[in-house]
């Protein structure tokens, strides 16, 4: 028994090993090829530093990351309001409609992205040959298809931490004559802090990486970083995005590695 025990452990272990690696390398592989003096990333000719100095000299390329940075923080804080309000309402409201409404949130989670974005592309052409709005896509409308893209994960995520929230707490603030507005804000928000936090994350990381949607509702000016890398990437790979890949992986570890710190210290000061 112990030495079929001990098999499935080595089988476990090595199917996660294989999982990891599969997952990992080639993202070390891209890290490795930034650095590489050579036009072609698969061919190692040295060492060198040019590639990320020359991202900081691609006009072309800064701003398609900084349209993609603007766009996912848009999305992400309007996604957060909407996603929030939708959990409140969902977990203490009595309407009739209640589950509907959860069911209805949820939908774009199971709806392939094309057909989101294919439906809002078709909205704002009728909205503009009806109301003259808007006049044309851009960052606005790509934000707008992403937050109905990922506020059903912010929905999620918080509605999850309100199911388990204690009601006396809303009870007793009411019962000493607090305006249910009041005890949303003062009480119920810092509880759910953490959640919303998370839900924001999620929808960042989701609006940041979105090819699909964005490439329905993007115009003239609003090229966001993804639909140009896709774009390059038919014609040749360019070194300067391994190199901006690069950075963003540098920009995530760090702050990851700055937020586990912070909260080990919290946790040691408990």
């Amino acid at each position: 028994m112990r030495r079929a025990s001990t098999r499935l452990s080595k089988t476990i272990l090595s199917m996660l090993i294989f999982g990891y690696a599969f997952l990992f390398i080639p993202i070390f592989f891209l890290i490795v090829t930034s650095f590489n003096e050579s036009d072609i990333p698969s061919v190692w000719t040295g060492f060198s530093l040019k590639w990320f100095l020359a991202v900081f000299k691609d006009e072309e390329l800064l701003r398609a990351a900084l349209t993609s940075l603007e766009v996912a923080c848009i999305s992400a804080t309007g996604a957060v309001v909407l996603g929030v309000l939708a959990a409140a309402a969902t977990t203490s409201g009595s309407f009739k409609g209640k589950n509907f409404l959860n069911t209805t949130i949820i939908v774009p989670i199971v709806m392939p992205e094309i057909i989101i974005g294919f439906s809002l592309l078709m909205l704002f052409m009728s909205m503009e040959n009806i109301l003259g709005f808007p006049k044309e896509r851009g960052i606005m409308t790509v934000a707008t298809g992403h937050i109905v893209a990922t506020m059903a994960y912010v929905h999620m995520t918080v509605r999850a931490r309100l199911l388990s929230f204690d009601n006396s707490l809303e009870e007793a603030a009411l019962d000493l004559g607090a305006r249910p507005l009041t005890v949303f804000l003062q009480i119920k928000i810092p509880v759910i802090a953490k959640s919303i936090l998370s839900g924001w994350l999620l929808a960042f990381t989701l609006s940041l990486d979105d090819l699909v949607i964005a490439s329905f509702l993007s115009g003239p000016g609003s090229t966001t970083l993804p639909i140009m890398i896709f774009s390059n990437v038919r014609i040749s790979i360019s070194p300067c995005i391994n190199a901006l890949a690069t950075l963003f992986i540098a920009l995530v570890s760090t702050c990851l590695t700055i937020a586990f710190l912070i909260a080990r210290k919290n946790k040691a000061e408990e």
